[in-house]
């Protein structure tokens, strides 16, 4: 088995969960026993300055806390990028990494070059997301620190399969109901 950490799932046009549709999916972990990863392109409501104001240090005030998936949507999970990835709690491309427990906010703050925060994370238990993939229901791609931090989440879908050219241009440009075509 050959991890995907690092790279993003961009979802199918047909893909049925209506919790991906459209999504960009950065993947964090992934080995024998499942995998988890962040959905990039689910903006939230809650301001972290509001709802974790401890968070400003390393987000900013006017940051949203994004949906990062199904899984634990009460679960709060921070995405930095590090000027040193040792900083990380789990590094997942480069210098951009989970952050893990045991660090104080003080701690990271100076070192932490931006960071995103994540209400809930997608989940695949073993063999799941393989699974998936060998239907297409995802489609594979090099994620970027400029891809993970995009702050125009309304277009990385179509910006990361244009990116990928051929047929995948043809995708990103069908309409969500292709029965109005």
């Amino acid at each position: 088995m050959q991890s995907l950490r690092g790279q993003l799932l961009i979802a199918g046009a047909t893909l049925p969960d209506p919790n991906f549709a459209r999504t960009v999916v950065l993947i964090c972990q992934h080995d024998e026993e499942g995998a988890l990863g962040l959905v990039l392109n689910r903006p939230g409501e809650l301001v972290v300055g509001e709802v974790a104001p401890e968070l400003v240090p390393l987000t900013g005030e006017d940051a949203t806390i994004d949906s990062g998936g199904p899984v634990q949507p009460d679960a709060l999970l921070l995405l930095g990028e590090f000027e040193d990835v040792s900083f990380a709690g789990l590094p997942v491309l480069g210098r951009v990494g989970l952050m893990g427990e045991g660090r104080e906010v003080d701690e990271i703050a100076g070192v932490t070059l931006r960071a995103r925060a994540f209400a809930g994370y997608a989940g695949w238990g073993p063999g799941q997301l393989d699974a998936e993939l060998a239907r297409d229901d995802w489609f594979v791609a090099p994620a970027g620190p400029d891809d993970i931090f995009d702050p125009d989440a309304d277009e990385l879908w179509r910006r990361v399969l244009e990116r990928k050219g051929g047929h995948y241009r043809v995708v990103a440009r069908m309409p969500v109901d292709p029965s109005v075509n």
